[in-house]
């Protein structure tokens, strides 16, 4: 199942979060690692200041109680659904991925 955040205009630049509190249960995120489909439909890792199929990763952060993982994202193209994953690593040394949708639409 992916999820599915709001749509986005190509001259935005704007915050996206995935919440970790519910699986963590108790632990918290150690590291966060962003990736997204490139052209090809290839998953690829989008580091911050990275551009990606016309999208960029301006910043990444985790939140302060360390439950959620945030990417700032600017640009993208016109009319083009991207599929971002985001893969934490938690302080039990657990491992997990959710996927998540994006439209990029002009407004």
């Amino acid at each position: 199942m992916s999820f599915r955040w709001p749509n986005k205009d190509p001259d935005e630049q704007l915050d996206y979060s995935m919440d970790w509190s519910r699986f963590l249960a108790g632990a918290t995120i150690s590291s966060v690692t962003w990736y997204v489909n490139n052209a090809s439909g290839v998953k690829t890792s989008i580091g911050a200041g990275e551009t990606v199929n016309g999208i960029q990763n301006v910043s990444q952060t985790i939140s302060s109680d360390s439950k959620t993982a945030t990417i700032n994202l600017g640009l993208g193209t016109n009319n083009l659904e991207y599929t971002f994953f985001c893969n934490i690593v938690d302080s039990t040394g657990s491992q997990a991925e959710r996927s998540v949708k994006l439209r990029v639409r002009d407004k």
